[in-house]
């Protein structure tokens, strides 16, 4: 990359979300713009988490792109080195990897307002951009808590989203910090090759049992002779998980029965009355991740394993404390404590045009403008922004409908003509995020009486959307424009306008923009 090469676009990441993005924009007739990746490889969340089990827990038909189906997934359910090779895939199918800029860490980003452009300081030199789209993604940054003593263990220390390949669990005493989506994953992997396993569990989570099977070569093949086959399936998996958002986000009474199923799954393999005790949630199904394994709580029943039904409070020496005083002596500690989902670190990387970062801006919450524009920083997107979460569906949807927004406010600067940004309104933001936590009062997240990582610091749930993906992509169809201010360059600056006929649709698209200024049209 050339120091200061200007772009049209920059993409920041390259997992789903990235990717998808660089696929859009190209399908957009765009081809100036580049995908800048810290890393030395695309794939995102599903490059970095390689730990022992890994995979996903959305069906393979339907945690892909609807534009790049893959009629070959092995499993029902797939594992993280198909899920990272069918992003490699898509790479390269689509023709993105002369955009790709890898080793590329954005340390800073700041707003030029008088150029109107985006300035980008990167481990590689500087690149400015018109538009940024931010695809870091929530689960990128691992969470370690302040455990007192941690700096002095004599052992090895990882987070399951760094795995330490190099370092041999066989015969270790192993302490496994969390029992969230990764840990339920990693238990039953290293269960039998190491000497003893401590699970140090602060919140019992809700096991649903896991129907995962091999995709069959007949199955394989029809999917790829006859596409609408493949199709068909991902059409019915959507539907069967559109119908059931309903009961998470009106009616979470209606979870009763599906505790039942999970509590059918525990009995199953946990016969010990205590242990069963400690692995009972007491909230509501749903209002935490609900977790899907066949082998978690099989691998629990074993009997080098030790399930202490509290958080880590210390560590002195090889010893690890728990809050309730329960100690053990181990040679390995593995975090499963997630990741920095409520207070994103590129938050700290990006300056606006009032010249504070995101993460000043959201310093009281994150709230964004339909999941992806934040007041004061013009022509900045984000995919899976605050509030674009699902907690029963693919991620994938609420991407592709974020992708369809970024297109057309792309399609509305062009129009604009000259040099414009678009800067979302505060009080359009402001009334959409009301609308969304209106929405969000009777849904199971915050209802359901446990205190999750949707939950940001004062307790508001930015995460999740409070409704259907079909919803969401109903919302964020078009850009409107009433919702945003347009920004021009000064007179004399470059090739922007002077106040003549050029001006003319911005001219309109600020008479709109104040006739609509502050609302935001319904969620729903």
């Amino acid at each position: 990359m050339a120091e200061h090469e200007h772009v049209r676009v920059a993409v920041i990441g390259s997992g789903f979300g990235g990717l998808g993005a660089a696929v859009r924009l190209r399908r957009e007739g765009i081809t100036d713009f580049v995908v800048l990746e810290r890393a030395d490889a695309v794939g995102g969340t599903w490059r970095d988490n390689s730990y022992p089990g890994c995979a996903c827990d959305v069906p393979s038909h339907l945690y892909s792109f609807s534009f790049a189906p893959n009629p070959d997934w092995p499993r029902t359910f797939s594992g993280q080195e198909h899920i990272r090779a069918y992003l490699e895939h898509v790479t390269d199918t689509f023709g993105l990897r002369p955009h790709i800029r890898l080793n590329h860490e954005v340390e800073m980003m700041r707003w030029d307002g008088d150029e109107l452009r985006w300035e980008i300081e990167t481990a590689r030199g500087t690149i400015t951009a018109d538009v940024v789209v931010s695809a870091t993604g929530p689960l990128s940054d691992p969470k370690i808590p302040d455990i007192p003593g941690l700096d002095g263990f004599p052992g090895k220390v990882f987070h399951s989203a760094r795995w330490d390949h190099d370092y041999d669990l066989r015969g270790k005493r192993v302490a496994m910090i969390g029992t969230g989506a990764s840990a339920i994953q990693i238990v039953p992997s290293i269960q039998p090759d190491v000497a003893k396993l401590t699970l140090f569990q602060r919140t019992a989570p809700w096991v649903m049992p896991r129907m995962d099977r091999t995709i069959t070569g007949p199955e394989r093949w029809l999917h790829r002779q006859l596409p609408f086959t493949a199709k068909a399936r991902r059409g019915l998996l959507f539907g069967i998980r559109e119908l059931q958002v309903t009961a998470f986000t009106k009616h979470p009474n209606q979870l009763g029965a599906v505790e039942a199923l999970a509590k059918a799954n525990m009995t199953k393999a946990i016969k010990d009355p205590a242990l069963r005790a400690k692995l009972t949630p007491s909230y509501r199904i749903g209002c935490k991740r609900i977790l899907l394994s066949s082998s978690y709580y099989p691998a629990l029943a074993k009997r080098n394993v030790d399930v202490v039904a509290s958080g880590l409070r210390e560590v002195r020496g090889s010893t690890v404390v728990a809050a309730d005083g329960t100690e053990a002596e181990v040679d390995a500690i593995v975090f499963g404590t997630g990741f920095r989902v409520t207070d994103m670190p590129i938050a700290e990387r990006v300056v606006g045009a009032d010249g504070i970062t995101l993460a000043e801006a959201w310093k009281d919450g994150m709230e964004s403008l339909r999941g992806a524009t934040a007041a004061g920083f013009p022509n900045w997107m984000t995919i899976i922004g605050p509030n674009t979460g699902l907690g029963n569906s693919s991620m994938i949807l609420m991407i592709e409908s974020q992708l369809n927004y970024m297109a057309d406010y792309l399609r509305q600067l062009k129009v604009l003509g000259g040099r414009a940004a678009l800067g979302a309104r505060a009080s359009a933001v402001h009334a959409w995020n009301r609308r969304v936590q209106d929405r969000m009062k009777r849904t199971v997240w915050n209802t359901g009486g446990c205190d999750s990582w949707y939950l940001d610091a004062s307790g508001r749930n930015t995460t999740i959307w409070p409704g259907t993906p079909s919803e969401f992509r109903r919302a964020t169809r078009a850009v409107n424009l009433a919702e945003y201010e347009v920004v021009r360059a000064r007179a004399g600056d470059g090739d922007a306008d002077g106040g003549g006929a050029g001006n003319a649709d911005a001219a309109g698209v600020a008479r709109a923009a104040a006739a609509g200024a502050g609302t935001a049209e319904a969620v729903a």
